[in-house]
């Protein structure tokens, strides 16, 4: 079997860089509002009840990352998700999540059996 190379630090960090952008809650939020297509901000500052600044703070990382692209229309700037593999990465996780869920859930319905006589 062949070993890995070891990564250099500078692809090391890009990766946690990139992870980075993914922990914050936020990000995900409007993330997951542009699942479905292109929106304004204004949409996204409606949908997610916060500021227009903070949404266009989130925005502006999540483009200068590449994960998001941006048009404007008139005054109104528009941004949608430019790598769908974004998606992906978020499925494997959230499947991973429900299935350490699930098997806690075993556990604990397999100790509530045995303590009842």
């Amino acid at each position: 079997m062949k070993r890995a190379q070891p990564l250099p630090p500078e692809v090391l960090q890009q990766v946690a860089e990139y992870f980075s952008i993914l922990s914050e809650p936020m990000r995900l939020k409007l993330l997951n509002l542009l699942r479905d297509g292109e929106k304004c901000v204004q949409e996204l500052v409606d949908a997610t009840s916060t500021s227009q600044a903070n949404v266009s703070k989130h925005l502006k990382v999540m483009l200068q990352a590449g994960i998001l692209s941006r048009r404007t229309e008139g005054t109104s700037a528009y941004y949608r998700v430019e790598d769908p593999l974004i998606f992906e990465l978020c499925n494997l996780v959230c499947d991973r999540l429900a299935e350490r869920i699930e098997e806690q859930a075993r556990q604990f319905r397999s100790l509530s059996l045995h303590g009842k006589r």
